[in-house]
């Protein structure tokens, strides 16, 4: 094709259309006039989530997720299955559809938002069309690089360990695909694709003792009855998050710390009689967790080094297999991608960069760092307001994470007009429930009260545990 050049000008160019990078346009939409150009290399909007793989779900409630001016959760909680009981989780074909209606009936009908599909960033303002070929060059005040955070998904993978001709191996994106039971499954990998995968096997008929689980690590997670942004569950949510609060006050190490959550029922592990070394931040409801501990054969030998015709050669012995196992893939491993993710200040002269300013949370730390970007000047207030909370790998990850997110909240808290945009964000989940309680409401107030008391001795005694962190492996 014959290539073109265009130039073309704007206030803000944005890179990536995922999460973050939409949450971010949407609320620059509502609280400026500004000009958007984006940029995207997926053929629509959504970043990650259009290869996502089929049986994909969020795992914290829908109503925490999206863009700040449109509702994802239908506001139901789940009748049947491993969430009953609890608000409802958008599968990756509506998280789909949901960024596309973002896209078409928010964004591009303002006038104001431009938006390239199938087009790869150069850099310096530059991009090219995927399909034609043609150059833009745009010439902007501000560029917003919304892909710092880009993870690393299964169907894009490529492997750390070799695998041999013959093996049946595969993507967990190509499960439903099957077409006849195999004589059984290894599942590589113990993160959250790794555990979606070993619920979708059990809950599609695969007896347990089917599944070979290969666990190089294994986590702490965190309970989802504890996630659920509606007054109703007031009291176990806000008493968790106080339950919290107290044990990260009186731990006098990281694991006297979990040993503490764990009692206090804020964190939970798959085998009860071995310590976890790392943390994710996954979300798992209780009865999801009883399912995979039904899976006995849990292989923790270290990582795969290689996939053979009849063995499996890890870093610490190997296991027998053959051509009519399903090996699946889910170690898309979010410790080879964190040094590119490694904290960087979020405002650098013309140059934005979203990052997470409040744990587990990107699409509110998007929405929050457009606003701050639209309503304050000096770059140094900036970055004090949306200090990055560090994304965790390790177990002791909890501990930093944990600090920078409270004592950013407490920050926010000294902003009245931060404050009150907050509350108003439907992105931010739960300030609305705490500032409505009833003074008369006794055992609501005795809880918030619990919460007032001991943040601050849990921020005291977080910054000790912080000092005996190794921070040089």
């Amino acid at each position: 094709m014959t290539e073109s050049v265009t130039e073309i000008e704007t206030d803000y160019l944005i890179v990536g259309a995922g999460a973050m990078g939409m949450a971010f346009a949407d609320t620059l939409l509502s609280e400026s006039d500004a000009d958007m150009v984006i940029v995207d290399r997926h053929a629509k909007p959504g970043g990650h989530w259009n290869v996502a793989y089929p049986f994909v779900r969020l795992h914290q409630p829908s109503s925490f997720f999206g863009v700040a001016s449109r509702e994802l959760s239908r506001f139901e909680k789940d009748k049947i299955g491993l969430n009953k009981g609890l608000f409802d989780l958008a599968s990756g074909a509506e998280v789909n559809a949901y960024f596309d209606d973002v896209m078409n009936q928010t964004l591009l009908p303002s006038g104001r938002v431009r938006y390239f599909p199938m087009s790869d960033y150069k850099g310096g303002g530059v991009f090219t069309s995927m399909t034609g070929g043609q150059e833009t060059r745009v010439r902007y005040k501000k560029l917003v690089d919304a892909t710092r955070l880009t993870v690393d998904v299964p169907s894009e993978h490529i492997p750390a360990f070799t695998i041999a001709e013959g093996v049946h191996f595969m993507p967990l994106n190509d499960l439903p695909m099957l077409k006849a039971p195999p004589q059984g499954y290894v599942v590589i990998g113990s993160g959250k694709t790794g555990m979606d995968a070993c619920l979708w096997l059990l809950q599609t008929g695969v007896e347990p003792d089917a599944i070979r689980w290969i666990m190089p690590r294994d986590a702490w997670m965190l309970p989802r009855e504890f996630a659920q942004n509606a007054d109703e569950f007031f009291t176990d949510v806000f008493g968790n998050q106080a339950n919290q609060f107290e044990a990260l006050a009186a731990a006098e190490n990281i694991d006297d710390m979990y040993d503490r959550l764990e009692r206090a029922g804020c964190v939970v592990r798959f085998d009860t009689d071995i310590r976890p070394t790392m943390f994710h931040a996954a979300t798992i409801s209780r009865p999801e967790l009883a399912a995979l501990r039904r899976i006995k054969q849990v292989i923790r030998m270290g990582r795969v080094q290689a996939l053979e015709c009849d063995k499996i050669i890890l870093d610490e012995g190997e296991l027998e297999t053959g051509p009519d196992i399903v090996h699946v893939d889910c170690s898309a491993s979010l410790s080879r991608t964190m040094p590119q993710m490694s904290p960087m200040p979020v405002f650098d002269g013309n140059v934005i960069t979203p990052q997470t300013t409040r744990s587990f949370m990107p699409v509110f730390s998007g929405s929050m760092i457009a606003y701050v970007d639209v309503h304050y000047e000096d770059e140094a207030e900036k970055n004090r307001i949306c200090n990055v909370v560090p994304l965790p790998n390790k177990a002791e990850d909890f501990v930093p994470m944990t600090l920078v997110a409270m004592m950013n909240q407490f920050n926010w808290s000294q902003d009245k007009p931060l404050r009150q945009w907050i509350r108003a964000n439907r992105l931010d989940g739960f300030t609305k429930l705490t500032s409505g309680v009833d003074p008369d409401d006794k055992e609501k107030m005795d809880i918030l009260l619990r919460m007032r008391d001991n943040a601050p001795k849990a921020v005291g005694n977080l910054i000790k545990l912080a000092e005996t962190i190794d921070t040089s492996a």
